[in-house]
């Protein structure tokens, strides 16, 4: 059912439900209860309530010292003073109250209940940087797109810059774009070749990027190229994204790299990720044996659409300008030295795909860093026959993968195997759904949202026989994270009141999943509570953990349904890895990863 605006079925604290247009049902509407632990926990550190807890603890008051207690001791948040714990009461005071603290000196019970559920006071997470950020790039997993332009699907959407800049606010630092020549080969268009994907020029893209990469985050944002360009038009991108970008723009004194540069010491800077012309005009020639192979063009890193997908005007007018080429017109384009270096000096981050074995392509080079990019297939075939090979790869290198090219809906693929093998770059597509994608959200939110994640340390150690971490390998639990459940709120203000049920008030439950290496795995569910806009669940779950580092916590709220599919209440997802100890606010979000106004759960997290 889609949402509907508030009707007069609210009355003097009920809601009223129609049945067949002439009995009318009503429900009383009860008020959220702060619950026992909070009473508790108010009773342990508040003044003036007697300290017996019970109803005793309503009278008492929690004023600055008291507040920064409870932060200290049940929330295991030390960092926290007496001056930060009264600007906390304070601002309690002033969204419930409208009074200042000279009115109002600490929090009654009922202030202190919402202080808790207040998310932005009390986040299940650190919300800022945290992490060291002057390791080289390749100790990060950093926020990736997949075909970073399209609207929709793969093959008939609309390309355009709206889905990059909504991909740079969410804090996505890597943006790939498809550039091929236009239909007179004098421009650059950005599309998904041989498809019917409308194109969009490459310089309102560029601009875009520049307008908007640094919103959410101040981490480089890295631009990979999926090129399909003859040698001129490589140089006009070159002037192209020099003009544009300025002093924004980075690039290395030296052709290549023998270590990745770190997120710290490129701060607002853009950089290029593409294969260097001399491989490309390689890989390009001759355009015959690519006709013979039925293949994309050479050049993309990319499995692109078969053949009984339908080409683009652009793309079949450029190959039609390729094959009418003579010998020495083709000799001529690869000598044209002096156009090849401008665009090759803008490429910091030399990219490939396997020539040979993938095996022989991730033998690490001692001088040498570069990017690697396999499909989802690859790696799970790599991932079984050479798994330490692919965590020894990637500690230095950057190994970025992609989806499989029959993906045409824009779905998602599982991206734990990627980053438990150390991949950096786990390319998806933003426009995309589904609870993979919600997945790719939780793991960064983490370390602020800045779209760098520092990869946890047993993936870039080494042993002194040059052994590394193996994933196949079973482990022991490392620690246990306890979760509890109590309560839910925000749906009446979000939702109408037939939203859910129309005959009564909703009847919700909560699906709690941990997700990460095969032995974490685990998924529990709440009891039902009926007939109720406040659900009050109050359950703990325990869930051993081998790999906390790589765990995720997925939480879903669905309103039980007898008759059709169960209805979807909100999401989020969490790395374990950053939960902060205590009880929090837990906001959750739509299935498109966008936070709800006043949906959020009230919950527990400790870790033993």
């Amino acid at each position: 059912m889609g949402k509907e605006k508030k009707t007069e079925s609210y009355d003097n604290g009920s809601y009223n439900y129609k049945m067949f247009k002439c009995f009318n049902r009503k429900f009383k509407i009860n008020e959220v209860q702060p619950t026992d632990d909070v009473r508790d926990a108010f009773c342990q550190f508040s003044v003036g309530g007697g300290g017996g807890g019970g109803d005793s603890s309503d009278d008492g008051v929690m004023g600055a010292e008291q507040l920064c207690s409870f932060l200290d001791d049940n929330q295991v948040n030390s960092a926290t003073t007496v001056a930060e714990a009264q600007r906390l009461i304070d601002e309690v005071i002033r969204r419930r109250h409208h009074v200042t603290r000279f009115t109002r000196h600490g929090l009654d019970l009922d202030d202190f209940f919402n202080f808790l559920f207040y998310d932005d006071l009390n986040p299940p997470i650190t919300p800022h940087v945290h992490q060291d950020m002057s390791a080289p790039l390749s100790h990060y997993f950093i926020y990736t797109g997949h075909n970073s332009y399209l609207t929709g699907n793969q093959l008939s959407s609309d390309c355009s810059e709206v889905p990059v800049i909504k991909a740079l606010q969410r804090g996505v630092r890597v943006i790939e774009l498809d550039i091929w020549p236009n239909s007179t080969g004098t421009d650059i268009n950005v599309l998904h070749g041989r498809t019917l994907t409308t194109p969009v020029p490459l310089i309102t893209c560029l601009k875009s990027i520049r307008d908007h990469a640094f919103f959410s985050s101040p981490y480089p944002v890295i631009i990979t190229l999926e090129d399909h360009l003859t040698a001129d038009l490589q140089a006009k991108v070159a002037e192209m994204a020099t003009q544009i970008f300025g002093q924004m723009l980075y690039y290395p004194e030296s052709e290549s790299l023998e270590e990745f540069p770190s997120p710290a010491s490129l701060l607002h800077r853009i950089i290029i990720s593409t294969k260097p012309p001399k491989e490309y005009l390689e890989s390009r020639n001759p355009i015959g044996k690519q006709k013979e192979n039925g293949n994309a063009s050479p050049s993309s890193e990319e499995e692109t659409p078969g053949t009984e997908e339908i080409q683009t005007l652009e793309s079949i007018l450029f190959y039609q300008d390729c094959d009418n080429k003579s010998d020495s017109d083709q000799e001529e384009e690869e000598a044209s030295e002096d156009q090849k270096p401008a665009y090759k000096r803008l490429i910091t981050i030399h990219a490939g795909k396997p020539k040979g074995t993938v095996k022989e392509e991730m033998k690490v080079v001692v001088d040498k860093v570069r990017r690697l990019s396999l499909s989802e297939q690859e790696l799970d075939r790599t991932c079984s026959s050479n798994s330490q090979d692919v965590v020894r790869f990637t500690q230095k290198n950057l190994l970025r993968i992609y989806p499989k090219g029959t993906r045409f809906n824009s779905s998602n693929y599982k991206p734990l195997i990627g980053w438990t093998h150390g991949a950096q770059m786990i390319a998806f597509n933003m426009q995309g759904y589904g609870r993979s994608l919600w997945l790719m959200h939780g793991m960064f939110r983490a370390n602020g949202g800045c779209g760098y994640v520092k990869k946890p340390n047993f993936l870039m150690k080494k042993g002194f026989h040059d052994e590394v971490f193996d994933p196949k390998k079973k482990l022991h639990v490392k620690e246990t994270l306890k979760v509890k459940v109590y309560m839910g709120d925000g749906w009446r203000l979000d939702f109408s009141h037939t939203h859910f049920d129309t005959y009564s008030p909703p009847d919700f439950y909560t699906k709690v999943f941990i997700v990460g290496v095969p032995a974490d795995n685990a998924k529990r569910k709440t009891r039902v509570i009926e007939d109720n806009w406040y659900p009050i669940w109050d359950e703990e779950f325990s869930f051993p953990l081998t790999v906390p580092e790589l765990a995720l916590l997925r939480i879903e709220v669905r309103e039980y349904d007898m008759s059709d599919k169960d209805d979807f209440g909100g999401q989020t997802c969490l790395p374990v890895s950053e939960l902060r100890p205590g009880i929090r606010s837990v906001p959750l979000y739509d299935k498109k990863g966008e936070k709800m106004k006043s949906v959020r759960l009230l919950m527990r997290f400790i870790f033993e």
